[in-house]
């Protein structure tokens, strides 16, 4: 490595670091901790000032610009999900028709279905408010705190890997894009690697880290419902639709008669997906309700208030990464991958698990990390489709108290915060962990 490729990480590193002092000591809003982090990369990297605010400008335009409106779309989709009742109704009857011995494994299947079309921080909203309730009413004794959180845990798990490696979820969508994988063929490869790895950090880690862990009684409640819930099969509908949607898209080219279709490509595309979705929920979840002022007024409230400040933090992480990818790191890492000193599905995992200890953000984390690794993938000829994954994976490595979603879950589970550590932060390390060795594993068949 040359003096010049030496400044370069010393100016990731000083930007990235920057930005968390702020994020964490200075309390200040990732949105502006990660914009300050991205001034500073191009200063000291010696990226002209001008040039520096015009990456900026295109890496937030570029983002907002197509992420921006799935994750805007998604929250909609949750808003109408938990005002109409209809998670609920699907994570209530999911858990009645099990026994308690079985009640882990239906807390993590309800969460991985429910979960496939929902931001991570909204699938938490509707489902686990549900799962404590059912959770609060085991019999008391003993080991209830225990039995209460192998059920919690379990749900937590399939909410976060399908965040983390399954499209349309916004990270894995991006990073789809970004390095030009076949979407059809990531959500192929990240639901058959999501199952497993949730299996091995919800309920299986959950028969270690609730062992001695004492809860208290949640700060935070659950959702306000309005109306009757829909049938259950109709939100079931919903759910299922974008995903349904999107992976006709890419089967529909191997039906002869549907080959070439231009509406079948219109509606599998993700933004289109979820906008049909979010059209047909309305009267299927609220019926002659819908027009309802106070209906539509509570709905668009719910998903303005979580869209503000997701769209702003994912829109400074897009502008860390195109200023990143200005100053050369894109370049610097594909040359090192052509060296192949290191793999490229290793090396797109530890830059992710880099910005998400960094910045607490799994979205940023994935947007960062795919900015700088097309060229990696280029070079080396790894399938696109597994250094998603890889990214993925590192992108939900041990949460901390930098992300929102820690206390978010804190408030949730009722838990301390050593216990927190323990439980949640443990959970999503393992997830981490086991996704990489999977996909590493997969990359053996994966040409």
């Amino acid at each position: 490595m040359s003096a010049d490729d030496f400044r370069l990480v010393g100016a990731a590193l000083c930007g990235i670091f920057l930005a968390v002092l702020l994020i964490v000591r200075g309390r200040l809003h990732p949105f502006v901790g990660l914009l300050c982090g991205a001034f500073t990369v191009g200063l000291v990297a010696g990226v002209p000032m001008a040039d520096t605010a015009k990456a900026v400008q295109k890496g937030v335009g570029d983002i907002l610009g197509g992420t921006g409106l799935v994750v805007a779309l998604g929250l909609s989709l949750g808003a109408m999900l938990q005002l109409s009742g209809a998670a609920a109704a699907l994570a209530t009857t999911g858990l009645r028709l099990t026994g308690p011995r079985a009640a882990p494994w239906a807390s993590l299947g309800i969460a991985i279905v429910i979960g496939l079309p929902l931001f991570f921080e909204t699938g938490l909203v509707l489902l686990l408010p549900i799962v404590a309730a059912a959770a609060a009413a085991l019999p008391d004794g003993e080991g209830k705190d225990r039995a209460r959180l192998g059920l919690m845990l379990p749900a937590l798990a399939g909410l976060s890997v399908v965040h983390a490696l399954v499209p349309p979820h916004p990270g894995p969508l991006l990073a789809v894009e970004a390095i030009g994988a076949d979407l059809g063929m990531t959500m192929l490869y990240g639901i058959l690697i999501a199952i497993p790895t949730a299996a091995i950090a919800g309920p299986a880690l959950a028969l270690v880290t609730a062992r001695g862990v004492r809860l208290t009684p949640p700060a935070i409640e659950g959702p306000a419902m309005v109306g009757t819930p829909p049938r259950r099969d109709l939100a079931l509908l919903i759910v299922l639709l974008p995903v349904v949607l999107i992976a006709a898209g890419a089967l529909g080219p191997l039906v002869p008669a549907l080959a070439g279709s231009a509406w079948l490509a219109a509606a599998s595309n993700p933004v289109m997906a979820l906008l049909i979705t979010n059209l047909v929920a309305l009267p299927i979840l609220f019926g002659r309700r819908l027009r309802d002022a106070t209906i539509q007024d509570a709905i668009w409230s719910e998903t303005m208030a979580a869209a503000g400040t997701t769209l702003l933090a994912i829109g400074a992480g897009g502008a860390l990464k195109q200023v990143l990818v200005t100053a050369g790191l894109s370049d610097l890492l594909a040359r090192l991958a052509s060296l192949q000193a290191i793999s490229p599905l290793l090396l797109g995992w530890l830059v992710a698990v880099g910005i998400r200890l960094a910045t607490g953000s799994a979205t940023v984390a994935t947007i960062t990390a795919v900015g700088v690794m097309p060229g990696v993938v280029a070079a080396s000829g790894a399938s696109p489709e597994l250094v998603v994954l890889a990214i993925g994976a590192g992108s939900v490595f041990f949460s901390h108290v930098n992300d929102p979603g820690f206390w978010l879950v804190k408030g949730y589970l009722g838990t301390s915060t050593p216990d927190t550590f323990r439980t949640w932060s443990m959970l999503e390390t393992a997830i981490s962990v086991v996704g990489l060795a999977m996909v590493m594993a997969a990359s053996y068949f994966v040409g």
